[in-house]
Formats: structure tokens, sequence, C-alpha cells
């Protein structure tokens, strides 16, 4: 009888099978795609690395995640500096002495601070009580109404009034000439691309790798075959929904192969106006320096999300975390089960956390040292 499956051979179950292999445990991974890594899935076209589910960037304060990942991959010197598009003006981001020179012909942190005192005294004090207001008491209305605006309304599908201050609070603003999106210390992409990451993880004398395979559809064969269940499907999913479910945006993709060698000449453009629809361009051939004679484009539609399409962020609004609250204290209650990664633990996470969670995780169901 196997010791472990996992559901799921994204990030944070990979990791969990890669440990648990290690401590000497058989494990069973099943997927219900026909590829292992989940959201950071890579593959080659044109000589070049796309990221078929958007942009992943990889970046890390903590030293033990960066090194562990680095047993995986040798890392490139990338630096995500995305600019922002508003009817062809071009802005830099994060919003930094770059964009307020820009925007305002200014050439000092201090004024630069003056433009954008002035311009948040329109809240007379009060504490913000939405995203418009949060955003505004921190960057002023110039760069909320073109920057800020249009483009979370197009990620969120609501206005900005309706959504919750604390989605933008920790909006970057910089009073320095530095376009480096992160603060982080470490950062890049993997050269060759995110799946080897995964397919090494999972290439291990004790993993068996099950693609094609519905958890939904094999449940009962899946737990009468192991002892315990990593989980990193869909939380409200696993329990039929049976007290509601959750919300999440999911995203729709239109990718074009170009022959020409540089379409946007950056990795990352966002388009802060209504007039596109989609919220963002991606060149994947910038992540890794390329220069390959061709080029691939992304445009990125977020959308709302129906049962059956790919859950891509979850709306962590007071009634959803509620709800998920309730999801939690079931999944409790199940001993043979563990919950994680985005969908389990209904949480949007950046790659390092993904994998902080996971050596969690498996540290103590491991009971690691």
């Amino acid at each position: 009888m196997l010791k472990y499956t996992v559901v799921g051979a994204g990030l944070f179950g990979s990791v969990f099978a890669f440990e648990a292999a290690k401590a000497g445990h058989q494990v069973r991974v099943i997927d219900k795609r026909n590829h292992v890594a989940g959201n950071i899935y890579t593959k080659q076209i044109e000589g070049i690395q796309f990221h078929q589910y958007g942009a992943h960037i990889f970046h890390t304060s903590n030293e033990e995640i960066w090194d562990y990942v680095n047993q995986f991959a040798e890392f490139n010197r990338y630096t995500n500096s995305p600019i922002a598009n508003y009817r062809d003006e071009i802005y830099n981001l994060p919003f930094n002495m770059n964009t307020f020179n820009k925007l305002w012909g200014v050439i000092s942190p201090l004024e630069a601070k003056v433009k954008i005192d002035e311009q948040r005294a329109i809240l007379n004090g009060r504490s913000p009580e939405n995203l418009e207001e949060q955003a505004i008491s921190l960057v002023g209305t110039d760069i909320y109404e073109k920057l800020i605006k249009n483009y979370t309304e197009k990620q969120w599908g609501r206005s900005c009034t309706e959504l919750p201050p604390f989605i933008i609070k920790r909006l970057p603003v910089r009073f320095t000439y530095d376009n480096n999106y992160f603060n982080d210390k470490y950062q890049g992409i993997p050269i060759g691309g995110y799946t080897q990451i995964v397919e090494k993880m999972l290439d291990h004398s004790k993993i068996e790798v099950n693609l094609n395979v519905d958890f939904f559809e094999n449940r009962k064969e899946l737990e009468d075959d192991a002892d315990k269940i990593v989980y990193t499907g869909m939380i409200d999913q696993f329990f039929d929904y049976t007290l509601g479910t959750l919300e999440y945006r999911s995203l729709k993709f239109e990718t074009e192969i170009l022959d020409i060698d540089n379409f946007q000449g950056n990795a990352v453009v966002n388009y802060t106006d209504s007039e596109n629809k989609f919220t963002r361009i991606i060149e994947h051939k910038h992540f890794e320096f390329g220069t390959q004679p061709k080029t691939i484009i992304t445009k990125e539609y977020p959308e709302d999300w129906e049962k059956g399409e790919e859950p891509y962020y979850p709306v962590n609004d007071m009634k959803n975390n509620d709800l998920y609250g309730q999801y939690k204290n079931m999944a409790k209650e199940n001993s043979k089960y563990i919950f994680g990664g985005r969908l389990g633990m209904y949480k949007y996470f950046d790659m390092d956390k993904v994998i902080f969670e996971a050596l969690k995780t498996a540290k103590v169901e491991l009971r690691l040292k």
C-alpha cells in the first residue's frame, strides 16, 4: 500500500512528494492535466521558453528557499521591470521617480512627495474605505486614474469603489530611480524553463507519476490505495460545494507567434486603459534575453470564473474568507487528508511561499528535523 498519494503535480504537491520520497516513503502523484508543473509549466516553442499559464518570475528573500530551488535549475539574472502602457504613454513600474518625472516633470523625491500630498488631500484625512481611496492615499489621483483604476477593474471585474482596500496596501511606491519591481534579495528565471524543476523533483525511484487522472473520477480507489492523501485542488470542490462555492477570477490567454525578433522590448507590459480588454502582454523571449528570429506574445484577459474553468486568483474578500474558514474546519476533521497549495488553502501564493508552505507541511507530517 502506498504511503502517500499527492493530488496535483504543481509546486506544492511536487515538493511534498520529493521530501516524502527522500524520507523513504512510496508516493504516487496524479494530475488531471497531461503534464506536470501545474501553472508554472513551460515548454519550448521556436527555441523560446513559453509560459503557458502566464508569466512566473521567481523572487525571494529567503536564502534557504533560494538554495532549495537552485538544486533543480540554474537561474539567470532576470530582474522584473514591467512597464505600463496608458493610451500609448509609457510609464515605469513600480511607481518610482521615473514614473513621477514622466507624469509631472518633477526631479527630486521632495517634489514628488509634495505632488502626491496635494492630490491625496482630496480624502480630507479619512481612512480609506475601499481600493480607490487606498490607492489615492498612497499615490494620489493622477497615478490612480492612469495606472491603477482601469487595470484593477479589468483584473477583478468590479469597480474599485467596491473592492476592499487591503488588495492594494502593499503597492510598491519608491522615491528612487529604481525600476526593479521586487525588493527581494534573490530573483531570476530558471534557464530552460520551470518544468525541469518539477520533473527533477519527481524523478525519484519512490515516486510514481500518473497524468490525465481525475481525482474525483477515481476517488474511492485512490483513497483505498494510500495511507494519506495530499490534496492541492479546490477545497470547496472537495466537499462538493456543500457550504457554497468560493469565488475565483480566471484568465483567458491569446498567444501569437510573430515573424519579428522583438515586439514590445520588454517581457511584461501592463495595459492600464479601459479600451483594451486585456490587462497585459507577455513577450516570453525577454525572460531569458532571447535573440531568436521570431517572438511569442500572450495577451491576458481576466474573466469571471465558472465551474469547469481554471481558477487562478482567489477572491479573498470577507465573504469568501469566511466561507473558506468553514471549509478549513471541515478539512481538519478528515485525518486522511492534507490540504495545501493555492487552491487547497484558498490563497494566492508567490512561488517561494508555496515551497515554504510545502516544506513546512512535509516537516510536520514526516517529522523531519
